[in-house]
């Protein structure tokens, strides 16, 4: 207790300016871990989403009833947002015929590339702001150190007689706002390096889920029509849809 009640002492007898630099730093911490829990909760409902995806995906069922079910929800993010814009271009250019198969393939990726890169947005959304706080924040309370220093020696020119009992609360003063930067930037650069990595290794797993994905569509792009126990897929008020492809529990089976 007695270190607390020193503590905010210190905070409370230093200067003006140091008393500044260890509010925005209170504040950039305080912002840092909200965007830690916030991400902690995005990244792993991420993980989880597509764990659950993929086991649904190679379990054999279909793929328009997959697709169905998915668009039915609506909302759909991460894995699922990347399978529902890469199927359901692939339906619409299917459905108005004369296309080509690469062409069928290429528009399908396109479409599969352009949910990637707003779901790694929509994952990386704050990330540069724990970046920055990590990086300055050591630099933001060294300078309230160096100003709270400058400002004890500065007293001393008042006093006849320097002693260690006139420099050391002066000094103490401005070291708690080291203290403040160090409190902020830690947490903040090693929780960006673990989502940064998080965020790599799901980029990673949607680039090979496109990859499995297209070599699938391409094996029906050529067709005129596929079977399937389900029958074709109806048309939608979003995207007609072709007919259905068939199970796929690997896709060396297909």
């Amino acid at each position: 207790m007695g270190g607390d009640v020193s503590i905010i002492r210190l905070v409370v007898q230093a200067s003006v300016v140091v008393q500044i630099v260890m509010g925005i730093l209170l504040i950039a911490s305080l912002t840092s871990w909200a965007i830690i829990f916030r991400k902690r909760m995005i990244v792993g409902r991420a993980r989880r989403e597509a764990d659950r995806f993929e086991n649904t995906f190679w379990s054999g069922g279909d793929l328009s009833s997959l697709y169905r079910a998915i668009e039915s929800r609506g909302g759909a993010t991460g894995i699922e947002s990347i399978f529902e814009f890469g199927f359901r271009e692939f339906a619409r250019l299917r459905q108005q015929g004369g296309v080509a198969a690469d062409m069928l393939l290429e528009g399908s990726r396109r479409a599969m590339r352009v949910a990637q890169l707003k779901e790694t947005e929509r994952l990386e959304h704050s990330l540069a702001t724990l970046a920055t706080v990590g990086s300055t924040s050591p630099y933001v309370g060294l300078f309230g150190t160096v100003w709270g220093i400058m400002s004890a020696f500065s007293a001393l020119g008042n006093v006849q007689q320097a002693t260690l009992a006139n420099v050391a609360p002066g000094i103490a003063e401005a070291l708690i706002a080291t203290a403040f930067g160090l409190f902020a930037a830690i947490p903040a650069v090693v929780f960006y390096n673990r989502y940064a990595d998080q965020v790599s290794r799901l980029e990673l797993r949607y680039d090979g889920f496109i990859e499995e994905l297209s070599t699938i569509l391409q094996r029906h792009a050529g067709r005129g029509t596929v079977s399937s126990a389900t029958g074709p897929l109806p048309a939608t008020a979003h995207a007609p849809g072709p007919a259905t492809l068939a199970a796929h529990p690997s896709v060396g089976r297909l």
